[in-house]
């Protein structure tokens, strides 16, 4: 196991955000040295959702907690103590069907109000909380249920997505025939739509019905340990092998307060426009503004149905003072502006959070002018996944409050580099919501992270400063990409397309067209039985088999036909070439000789 950092975390900083939630037990240190990044708030008894939900009812229980949209129009408003009294109910059927401390829980949910219900119910059960994208096909989402092993699974009876409804249940049902640790499915009614249903099978709003009378266990909790898990999330294939991350109760509450009143939120309105599954989204668009007690707005649907107005028209509606968000998002609302005949700035707005992936200034410049009224900010979060979300934000509303992460960007062989050189950005302080273990290839991670530069944690984020202290980012070290705040493997991508038949060879790349979109491109060549006249048929055959075996996300976006590869470059050069050619950006698939790739080589 790796040394621990050279550092010693920023203690007075992580005293003053500690006190800021409500312990069963104060920490009696707040780090102790130890493997990876050390030992956090030892001897601390915690309650999850007594700093979340509880304390509110107590205190405010008619402040709105939750704003809820559903994409046909719908809406819901649930306060502090309609909450409280939602988790309590829902925390007693889940005792009721056998939930023990420790056990994993997935939610196969959409964003509705439901999900903020489970996530809360299953903490104060002391389980483990592991979000799953709705719109996974089912042969992804019996790969993730199969890797999670889950004892509980929440669904729905189906979801709508663009005007249309998914069938959650259906896929979920098949899935399950491969996963045997689910013991009870509960689904959520929330189509209406006519399902399966099978032994295990129950109805969330039965359940809730079924245990609405108090008990004498309701009282207060006993916490848990502040390293009790309480969040599972993903990470990008490594090596092949699937991998996810535990990320423990306490420190995603301490950091997520911290960034939330510090950095991210201002007012208390808070929305987050990033699928509920993502980590980020449920640590900075959920959990962090309820431990302030702020209002959450959710949103179920996609932000052009029914028209690209409908981002504008949510801001508006439910006076949303702090959007997060990636930008990814941001720069098809730009797109979308020229079509809006009242492009005005919602008046309610006073912050912008961009997250996932680095913001361009042009993109970021546009946010301040066009999105925000006069005197709003727009900022930049950094984070990953293995570090519980977001810990940088560059413009903060109080930087002399928020701990020191002691960055630095290094060579190699660790030793610092200068303005406009490349290096890897690395902490060499710990942070108090780093992950506690890695499932799968447990090792990949220790030596991507703690390994390779001892004493400090490698981020895997490849940058370069600028003589003003400003880092741009580069890529990754490894075969990795950030997409809207999820991370794809681009080997897994490549790997699901070697599976068919039609392919011979892959390479997949990431590429930016004209108007700044990131987006993955694969350049295969193909057997003997796939050389086929009709290009565009090839390439849907090729995106839905990548789709079905790992999700949207990981389907390239253009298919480069090649007639060959030759072996006059190498791996790592042939990808940059592909990664440069001159392509129209409405291409969905072009046919390329392999000489034109040579060409391109020499000229990059």
């Amino acid at each position: 196991m790796p040394e621990r950092l050279v550092l010693e975390p920023d203690l007075p900083a992580w005293q003053r955000a500690a006190t800021a939630v409500e312990w069963v037990t104060p920490p009696a240190r707040i780090w102790s040295a130890g493997q990876r990044h050390g030992r956090w708030f030892d001897g601390g008894m915690i309650d999850v959702t007594a700093s979340l939900v509880d304390r509110h009812a107590r205190e405010r229980p008619d402040h709105v907690a939750l704003r809820w949209e559903g994409e046909p129009g719908d809406t819901r408003l649930m306060t502090y103590g309609e909450l409280a009294r939602e988790v309590a109910g829902l925390h007693r059927a889940l005792r009721g069907l056998g939930l023990r401390s420790g056990d994993v829980v997935a939610l196969h949910l959409g964003a509705v109000p439901e999900f903020v219900v489970a996530l809360l119910a299953c903490a104060r059960a002391d389980g483990v909380v592991a979000a799953i994208p709705s719109v996974l096909p089912t042969d992804a989402l019996t790969a993730r249920l199969a890797s999670l092993s889950p004892r509980i699974l929440f669904t729905q009876d189906g979801a709508w997505r663009r005007g249309t409804v998914l069938p959650l249940k259906a896929r979920a049902d098949e899935a399950l025939e491969a996963v045997p640790s689910v013991e009870s499915t509960i689904v959520v009614r929330r189509t209406g739509m006519d399902v399966g249903w099978y032994e295990g099978d129950r109805w969330y709003h039965e359940l809730r019905v079924a245990a609405r009378r108090p008990r004498r266990s309701d009282g207060p909790s006993a916490g848990v340990p502040a390293d009790h898990p309480f969040l599972l999330s993903p990470l990008a294939n490594r090596g092949g092998v699937p991998v996810s991350v535990t990320l423990a109760g306490a420190g995603v509450l301490v950091a997520a307060h911290m960034l939330h009143t510090l950095a991210i939120g201002h007012g208390e309105v808070t929305w987050c426009a990033g699928d509920i599954s993502w980590l980020g989204t449920q640590v900075h668009g959920l959990i962090g503004p309820l431990t302030a007690g702020d209002t959450v707005v959710l949103y179920e649907g996609m932000l052009d149905v029914p028209t690209p107005a409908r981002g504008w028209d949510i801001l508006r509606a439910h006076g949303v003072t702090a959007y997060l968000t990636t930008p990814s998002v941001l720069r098809r609302m730009l797109q979308w502006s020229a079509q809006l005949s009242d492009r005005s700035a919602p008046g309610s707005l006073r912050r912008v959070i961009s997250y996932g992936e680095a913001a361009g200034p042009d993109l970021r410049g546009w946010a301040q002018e066009c999105l925000l009224p006069e005197g709003g900010t727009v900022a930049d979060g950094w984070g990953q996944v293995e570090l519980g979300g977001i810990v940088a934000v560059d413009r903060p509303h109080r930087p002399d409050q928020l701990p020191d992460l002691g960055l630095a960007v290094l060579d190699e062989t660790g030793a610092g580099v200068g303005a406009g050189e490349r290096g890897e950005l690395v902490l060499r302080r710990p942070w108090a919501s780093t992950m506690l273990t890695a499932s799968g290839a447990a090792a990949v991670v220790d030596e991507l992270h703690w390994g390779r530069i001892p004493g400090v944690y490698a981020t895997g984020d490849l940058v370069q400063s600028t003589a003003d202290g400003d880092l741009v980012f580069l890529g990754r070290t490894d075969e990795v990409v950030s997409f809207s705040g999820v991370l794809v493997s681009l080997r897994e991508v490549r790997d699901a397309l070697l599976e068919h038949p039609f392919v011979a060879l892959a390479d997949v790349v990431e590429r930016t067209d004209r108007s700044g979109n990131r987006y993955l491109a694969a350049a295969v060549v193909l057997s003997a039985q796939g050389v086929m006249p009709q290009e565009e048929k090839i390439a849907a055959e090729l995106g839905r088999s990548v789709r079905d075996l790992i999700g949207g996300l990981g389907r390239p976006r253009l298919f480069i036909l090649l007639d060959r590869v030759g072996d006059e470059l190498r791996g790592d050069e042939r990808r940059r070439a592909v990664a440069s050619l001159p392509v129209p950006d409405s291409a969905s698939v072009v046919r390329v000789r392999w000489e034109e790739v040579l060409a391109q080589a020499s000229t990059d």
